[in-house]
C-alpha cells in the first residue's frame, strides 16, 4: 500500500466508506428499478469493518469475501466502474459480466472473489496463505465471513489447516446479528464467535465493528503476527447490516428489535466523521469528499449502462482453458 501520512491515511477510510456506501445505495435504487439480475446483498452499516480490516493489508496480499461482495472489494481499494458494469452483467465488468452481485474478484488488488456459496472462502484464503508461504512471499491472505457461516465445516478446516501449518491467514467474522433472518444467538453456540479461536490454539480477539480505527488496528496486529510466521487470528467484528439479508424481495425477512435504533444511531461513517471533526479536519473538506463519490458513483454507472453485454461467443472463455466451440445453428439464433 502507498505510504500517506496519518490525517491522508484517516481520509482515506473515511472516502473508502463513504464510496461503500454511496455505491450501495445506487446499486439498490437501480436494482428495484430492474437493472441488476438477480438479488442483491448489500453491506450497508458494516463500512468500519470491511475498511479498517483492508486498510491494515498492503495491495499484494490477499483478500476472500462473502456473497454480500461489493463492500470488501471496494474496501480493498477497487475502482467503481468494473464492479458497477459487473452487477448490470456487462463485458466491462471486473469478471466481463459473468460474475454479477454476488462474485466478484479483482485479481489486481488481491481480491481472490467472492462466492454464493456460505463459508467457501476459508479454504481459498489458506491455500493462498500456503501458497504465500511457500514463495516465501510476507504476503498474508484475509478472510471475511458472517455469523451465519462461523458454523460451516469449511470455516473451521480453513483455519484449523492454518493453525496447523502456522499459515499466514487472518479470518474476520462480521457478526451483523444475523444469518440470512436468523438471529445470531438462536444459531450459534456460546456468547462469541472469536471464543473458537481457542480450539485451535490460536488468538480470538473481539473489537467494535463499528469503529474503523479499532478494526484497523486488532487486523494490523494480526498481519504483523501472520507476517512474523506466528501463524493466524481469528478476528469477530460486532457490527450491523441495514438492509434485509437480500433487498428489494417484497418483504423484510430479517426481525428487527429495538436494538436496530441503537445501532443505527452508532453509524460507522457518521461516528467516523465526528472524530474527524474533532480532530481538525474542515467540515468543507469531508463534504468534498462526499460530492466527489457520488461524481465518481454517478460516473460508474454510466460507464455501465454504456458498455456491451458479452458477445455469445465468449461464454466459456474465462471458464474453460480453451474456448469450447458453438455450433453454427446455435450461433445464428443468439
Amino acid at each position: 500500500m502507498t505510504a500517506i501520512g496519518d490525517n491522508d491515511r484517516r481520509l482515506e477510510k473515511y472516502r473508502r466508506m463513504q464510496r461503500i456506501r454511496q455505491f450501495e445505495t445506487k446499486a439498490e435504487s437501480i436494482h428495484a428499478a430492474g437493472e441488476i439480475p438477480g438479488a442483491l446483498h448489500t453491506y450497508a452499516g458494516m463500512e468500519a469493518s470491511g475498511v479498517g480490516a483492508c486498510m491494515a493489508l498492503r495491495d499484494d496480499d490477499y483478500m476472500v469475501g462473502t456473497h454480500r461482495s461489493h463492500g470488501h472489494p471496494i474496501a480493498k481499494g477497487s475502482t467503481l466502474r468494473p464492479l458497477m458494469a459487473e452487477l448490470l452483467g456487462k463485458a466491462t465488468g471486473v469478471c466481463k459480466g459473468k460474475g454479477g452481485s454476488m462474485h466478484l474478484s479483482d485479481f489486481a488488488m488481491g481480491s481472490l472473489g467472492e462466492t454464493s456459496i456460505v463459508g467457501s472462502g476459508g479454504p481459498v484464503a489458506a491455500g493462498a496463505a500456503l501458497g504465500a508461504k511457500l514463495q516465501g512471499l510476507d504476503r498474508v491472505a484475509l478472510c471475511f465471513f458472517g455469523d451465519g457461516a462461523s458454523s460451516e465445516g469449511a470455516i473451521h478446516e480453513g483455519m484449523n489447516l492454518a493453525a496447523v501449518w502456522k499459515l499466514p491467514a487472518i479470518f474476520v467474522c462480521e457478526n451483523n446479528r444475523f444469518g440470512m433472518s436468523t438471529p445470531t444467538s438462536a444459531a450459534v453456540a456460546g456468547v462469541n464467535v472469536a471464543d473458537r479461536a481457542h480450539g485451535y490454539g490460536i488468538p480470538g480477539v473481539i473489537v467494535d465493528g463499528q469503529d474503523v480505527d479499532a478494526v484497523e488496528e486488532a487486523v494490523r496486529d494480526a498481519v504483523d503476527r501472520a507476517r512474523a510466521g506466528k501463524g493466524p487470528t481469528l478476528i469477530e467484528t460486532k457490527t450491523y447490516r441495514y438492509r434485509d439479508h437480500a433487498v428489494n424481495m417484497g418483504r423484510d425477512l430479517t426481525p428487527r428489535g429495538p436494538e436496530h435504533d441503537d445501532w443505527v444511531a452508532r453509524d460507522p461513517i457518521t461516528l467516523y466523521r465526528a472524530r474527524l471533526l474533532a480532530d481538525g479536519v474542515a467540515e468543507g473538506d469531508l463534504d468534498a469528499i462526499d460530492a466527489a463519490i457520488a461524481d465518481e458513483v454517478t460516473d460508474s454507472l454510466n460507464f455501465a449502462r454504456e458498455s456491451a453485454y458479452p458477445a455469445f461467443e465468449e461464454a466459456f472463455d474465462h471458464v474453460f482453458v480453451d474456448r469450447l466451440p458453438i455450433p453454427d445453428d446455435v450461433l445464428a439464433h443468439a
